[in-house]
């Protein structure tokens, strides 16, 4: 024993997630026989399962799984980490299967994985060779979640390498673990399972059409002539899978096949899912082992291993795995669809003895170092390693978000101006996309524009403009709201077709109020006397139709306008008089409609929340109203505890919103949530001096880096773009103008912040 505790020393609990048995796949019974054989070579240790459930109800599972995963609620994977977290657990393992957890390939899984203290240790089941982006995406964010991939092939490790950029020191081979068997004759069974007078050929594992059974049976009519007494057995059960969206046709069509052959004295169908003694009994009296899958895209066979392992002389069709396990005489190798071939290789196997025992001996000693024994001594001392390593190391929380330490070496992504420009022709921005592409289809829309030009202002206000092209951007957008302006109603128009047709002679009120939030922000940051004296004549225009409007959020919108344009001309009385009288209805609104538990100025929670206590805050702040200040600042504060979970950001989703009393929408999440929630909390912080705010904006921006409900960034550093939202099932990959400007308005807010908040340091 004393050998064997130095590979998990400082290690008492172990959880191992992935499917179980039960639950008839073959990654349950890797599963359980891992789990099962730590337990006995490490007994002091706790070593336990999450089990996956692809069925509401789950399974009758053994005592040994201690928790379980509805593998399609999300939430599930939030309490399986705040589970593991509590329960104080050393080591994670997973298995990684992309079809066992949902979202998007797989992806619910980052969520749990990045919500983890302990380190992770991954076992690879199937690493892709050509992978789709999405299933690209989750493979790399598991291995930067991951402190080691654990593969059970050598093509899988150069796959990770080349294809995934994985270090290599991260991936580490253990062989896919087999029962401990004796080496015996295939003939000393056999009279158990009535088959004492034959040469038995076997395949096993759950039945579905990609295993090539069909073409077993096609080649045994010429095995059948040189040897009359072969019997085939297919032995397992159809794929439960298969079985729930099919039905069992294909094992009905293996049977017609059986009989139209004429070859029905010689297959044997044992239609069950067999457990491990059965299986080890069944793969002890077969004389050749035959796996004949279809396609070479598998990087690892549970099946094949257990054949080798019971000594079994094997023939296969060339997928990955089998090609690299047989080679050096371990098995005999045919093509792929071809009968002939299968029959020629059996026909010379069973004429050969010698040949044959040969074989099975090769196998059988190779395998030596896949018994579970060694097996689980392998993963112990991995475990080991990486315990001890993160005790020297720790890593991020969320090893793909910036790592946030102090103030003063907090590297902020560079502001990317790729995608606006993009985004903006010779009319404005267009407000959608395909994608990273501009989708003219739905054509322009004011409130983009205007925020497209407080990006420009702002950027010309503390970026350098001159290389950047923002000075001539700020004029477009500019001259794009002098368009919509329309002096008729002394309203803004809002959507426009692309083929600059207005599609309507008056806006929204919201919409309105976000014109005028954006231009009383460019009059305060513009210098061009042109463009300042047009954001002007245009701000004061368009001010006026506020004071008729009703909803909240366009005064918010206004009063945050209002209150820059206040900055720059601050004796304009006209301009003060509107404040206070949007201030004040503001202000009524929250006090006839909060109650002590709702303590909002309406009855649901729905898009851009944030803009509302901020707008509060601000105007209380000039005016020197403390009451207005405590309700803005309580309001936000109970707004930004109810969107935050497990320390992320989690706004209302937009799939339904909050209504009072009603159930929240988790998702869809949307970025002008965050950006919202960012600039409000950056004012209480310019007001109070609280680090609470200070870290709550900092909270609220790494939403868009990936930390939130599933672990994935929004911003997209090749564009410069951000992604329009994120869905229950994964990221909405189209990277519209709202949610790229909100991304842009978000990083100009923090770099604004650590800028300030440096200074105040060296001065103090």
């Amino acid at each position: 024993m004393t050998s064997v505790i130095k590979y998990y020393k400082g290690i008492n609990s172990i959880a191992v997630i992935g499917n179980y048995l039960p639950r008839q796949c073959g990654i349950a019974t890797f599963t359980t026989d891992l789990v099962e054989s730590l337990s006995k070579e490490a007994p002091d240790i706790q070593c336990w399962a999450a089990a996956m459930n692809d069925k509401p109800d789950g399974y009758s599972y053994p005592e040994k799984v201690r928790f379980e995963i509805n593998q399609n609620k999300l939430a599930d994977y939030s309490d399986a980490s705040q589970f593991l977290n509590i329960s104080q657990t050393d080591i994670v393992c997973v298995q990684h299967e992309y079809g066992l957890f949902g979202g998007s390939a797989g992806s619910h899984l980052l969520k749990l994985l990045g919500d983890l203290r302990m380190p992770v240790v991954t076992t690879l089941h199937t690493v892709l060779k050509d992978p789709s982006p999405d299933y690209r995406d989750v493979m790399c964010k598991l291995a930067s979640l991951s402190e080691k991939l654990v593969v059970m092939s050598r093509k899988a490790f150069h796959f990770l390498k080349g294809i995934y950029a994985v270090p290599e020191d991260k991936i580490v081979f253990i062989h896919h673990g087999i029962p401990d068997t004796p080496f015996i004759d295939p003939s000393f069974h056999k009279d158990k399972f009535d088959v004492e007078s034959k040469k038995v050929l076997l395949t096993f594992g759950l039945l579905s059409p990609n295993k090539g059974i069909e073409n077993v049976l096609k080649a045994l009519p010429e095995v059948i002539k040189k040897h009359p007494d072969v019997a085939y057995i297919i032995l397992g059960a159809t794929h439960p899978h298969i079985l729930k969206m099919h039905g069992d046709e294909y094992r009905i069509m293996l049977q017609q096949l059986v009989r139209k052959l004429n070859i029905g004295e010689h297959v044997i169908f044992k239609n069950r899912f067999v457990e491990l003694k059965e299986l080890c009994e069944y793969l002890g009296i077969a004389d050749i082992y035959v796996t004949p899958y279809l396609e070479e895209a598998q990087i690892t066979s549970g099946t094949l291993a257990y054949a080798m392992g019971t000594g079994k002389a094997i023939i296969s069709t060339p997928y990955w795995y089998a090609t690299e396990m047989l080679a050096e005489g371990r098995g005999r190798i045919v093509p792929f669809n071809n009968p002939d071939a299968m029959a020629k290789q059996i026909i010379d196997l069973l004429d050969n003895d010698v040949e044959r025992h040969a074989m099975r001996k090769k196998a059988y000693m190779f395998s030596r170092d896949a018994v579970w024994k060694e097996v689980s001594r392998k993963y112990l001392q991995i475990f080991s390693e990486v315990r001890q390593n993160r005790t020297r190391k720790p890593r991020p929380r969320h090893s793909y978000i910036e790592n946030i330490k102090a103030i003063t070496n907090f590297e902020l992504p560079e502001i990317k101006l790729d995608h606006l420009k993009a985004f903006t022709d010779d009319t404005g921005m267009l407000q959608h996309a395909n994608y990273t592409i501009p989708d003219r289809t739905h054509g322009y829309c004011t409130d983009d524009n205007a925020r497209a030009l407080l990006v420009a202002a702002m950027g010309q206000k503390y970026l350098p403009s001159n290389s950047m092209g923002l000075d001539a951007l700020s004029g477009h957008y500019l001259g794009f709201l002098l368009y919509a302006y329309n002096e008729k109603n002394g309203r803004f128009r809002n959507f426009m077709t692309y083929s600059r047709q207005w599609m309507e002679e008056i806006g929204s009120e919201d919409a309105h109020g976000r014109s005028l939030w954006c231009l009383g922000k460019a009059v305060a940051f513009l210098d061009d006397p042109g463009y300042l004296a047009m954001s002007t004549t245009l701000f004061k225009k368009a001010l006026r139709a506020s004071e008729a409007f009703h909803s909240p959020r366009a005064f918010a919108f206004c009063l945050v306008g209002v209150d820059a344009y206040l900055l720059k001309f601050s004796g304009d009385s006209d301009v003060r008089r509107i404040r206070d009288v949007l201030t004040d209805r503001l202000f009524n609104q929250i006090k006839n409609n909060g109650t002590d538990d709702w303590p909002w100025f309406e009855n649901a929670l729905n898009y851009a929340n944030g803009k509302l206590p901020h707008a509060l805050l601000l105007s209380g702040h000039r005016m020197q109203n403390n009451d207005m200040i405590d309700i803005g600042l309580n309001a936000l504060k109970w707004l930004l505890a109810i969107q935050t979970e497990d320390n992320h950001f989690v706004p209302v989703g937009s799939n339904g919103w909050y209504k009072k009393g009603g159930l929240r929408a988790r998702f869809d999440q949307q970025p002008v949530e965050a950006n919202a929630m960012i600039e409000a909390c950056v004012e209480a912080f310019n007001v109070t001096h609280d680090q609470t705010w200070f870290e709550g904006a900092v909270m609220c921006f790494n939403w868009f880096l990936g930390h939130n409900d599933l672990n994935m960034p929004l911003y997209d550093p090749k564009t410069g773009g951000c992604r329009d939202g994120l869905m229950a099932d994964g990221i909405n990959q189209n990277e519209g103008a709202e949610s790229s400007l909100a991304w842009l308005l978000s990083l100009m807010a923090l770099q604004k912040l650590y800028a300030d908040e440096i200074l105040n340091q060296q001065l103090s």
